[in-house]
């Protein structure tokens, strides 16, 4: 079946390898658990300018779309979104003065007048991530209490990324806009993980 419009609700799960992250995209069953794979991203660790492939599963045979900065290293980067024929699908951009408070993005759709920005829902947990990351020794364990993002544009509900609670990083992406382009939605959730410190 692969990767359709009509799903609303995806598990995304990090598989940490020495020299990458990758990250397993599963449809969600209709009880909650994990369907057929739809996607499979690959991201190089300490790449200068940042990209992210996606393939149609773990066999890395076929590109779905690819994930790219427009710079090198930047705090506020804006971030491509191509299918595999190159086409732009969309953009991503994380609001570093925003974000130095409460993590903020911004996301948007190629052909899609509306801006939908993501906040951190919960204040207290975004203010623990940013003093576990400054305290030494420990800011190499991953952060394991749940955080959650809602998307939001002109006040409309678009999307939410949660994190499950546990040492592993596990995501739950909910998609409440039926136009929202699942790539796009897909990049946006594993940006969340794969560029949280950036």
């Amino acid at each position: 079946m692969g990767l359709e419009q009509s799903q609303h609700r995806f598990h995304i799960r990090q598989k940490l390898t020495p020299m990458a992250n990758r990250y397993v995209v599963h449809a969600a069953g209709p009880d909650g658990t994990d369907g057929e794979v739809v996607a499979f991203a690959h991201q190089k660790r300490m790449a200068l300018k940042e990209r992210i492939t996606f393939y149609t599963d773990e066999s890395q045979r076929q590109v779905l779309f690819t994930f790219q900065a427009r710079q090198m290293v930047d705090l506020g980067a804006t971030y491509d979104i191509r299918a595999a024929s190159g086409s732009p699908v969309g953009t991503l951009r994380k609001n570093f003065a925003a974000s130095l408070l409460r993590s903020t993005w911004h996301m948007n759709q190629e052909g899609v007048g509306a801006e939908s920005t993501g906040v951190e829902r919960n204040m207290t947990v975004a203010v623990v991530r940013r003093v576990w990351d400054l305290i030494p020794f420990v800011d190499v364990l991953p952060f394991a209490w749940p955080y959650h993002f809602d998307f939001a544009a002109d006040g409309r509900p678009v999307m939410s990324v949660n994190k499950r609670i546990g040492l592993r990083d596990r995501y739950v992406l909910e998609i409440g806009d039926e136009h929202l382009d699942r790539r796009l939605a897909i990049a946006q959730a594993v940006a969340l993980d794969a560029l949280q410190s950036r």
